[in-house]
């Protein structure tokens, strides 16, 4: 077996894509035509976002909603950048919520943000994992 990747059920999967491009880099690996599922280009191990109808349409079972305004889940997603501080900076210029700023400790460096669909992101420098 091998890990091979996540979902994120999203309200607009093209409004996220976009966000996750302009915040971290991430580009579009691939959308469905009617735009209710996409992939970013993050390697070896896809992040991918669907939209609620579709997660419903899959499975019967009720979950619950990542939403900004509401508590994060218990989960986050974690993203190496070589400088933790402008990663933080470019992702809250793009809309991001700002949660820890950039904290160092001797090479390694850490911040949290929370991303537009509420997911909490970890940025570290590969020295911090």
């Amino acid at each position: 077996m091998r890990y091979a990747k996540t979902v994120i059920y999203v309200d607009n999967v093209e409004e996220v894509l976009d966000f996750y491009y302009q915040a971290f880099g991430l580009s579009t690996q691939s959308l469905t035509e009617s735009g209710d599922y996409g992939e970013l280009d993050t390697g070896e191990v896809i992040l991918g976002f669907a939209s609620h109808p579709l997660a419903q349409a899959q499975f019967k079972q009720s979950y619950i909603r990542a939403q900004p305004k509401q508590p994060a889940l218990g989960f986050e997603l974690t993203i190496y950048c070589d400088n933790v501080s402008e990663s933080y900076d470019r992702a809250v210029i793009a809309g991001a919520e700002p949660l820890m700023p950039p904290n160092t400790k001797g090479t390694s460096a850490q911040a949290y943000v929370r991303a537009i669909e509420g997911t909490l992101i970890a940025l570290v420098n590969e020295c911090a994992s």
